[in-house]
């Protein structure tokens, strides 16, 4: 697996108003990602005030879904499931990694919770690993993740 390339200067865009949509954006890592929450119609959401924390899946979390599934969820007949995944990716608050790790669950904006669990390994939220921590936005924090989170079907 590879690591997102962020480099330095994004990792301290919060300083120049960079919104959590904005870095995204910026970084061809998060192309799907960035797709999805246009598609999704969250575009404004994300880029509000918050502030939010985002488990942002790479590219490579969501080619792990099976085939089709990204293009079934671009579909404009599926947005509210796009919609409820999405949000199951968002934290209301700034969560830094040094709170992260003390949490054994965490309530999402999708209104259903993640489990944290913190190991030798790293940190896992539900089964993705968090591969980078830390990139600060103006609207909050993005914690990076080698897997697309899917909340249940209640």
């Amino acid at each position: 697996m590879t690591v997102p390339s962020i480099s330095f200067a994004e990792e301290h865009e919060a300083k120049s108003g960079k919104t959590i949509v904005d870095i995204a954006a910026g970084n061809e890592d998060f192309s799907t990602l960035v797709a999805a929450v246009k598609a999704a119609g969250l575009v404004d959401t994300l880029s509000g005030k918050g502030p939010f924390t985002v488990f942002a899946p790479t590219n490579e979390a969501f080619n792990k879904l099976p085939k089709g599934t990204v293009e079934s969820l671009l579909k404009p007949e599926n947005k509210d499931k796009l919609v409820s995944i999405l949000t199951y990716h968002v934290v209301s608050g700034k969560v830094m990694a040094a709170d992260v790790v003390k949490l054994d669950e965490a309530k999402t904006v999708q209104g259903q919770s993640v489990k944290i669990n913190t190991n030798s390994d790293g940190v896992m939220v539900n089964k993705s690993k968090v591969v980078k921590t830390d990139i600060e936005a103006s609207n909050g924090v993005i914690h990076v993740i080698n897997a697309v989170l899917l909340p249940s079907d209640k």
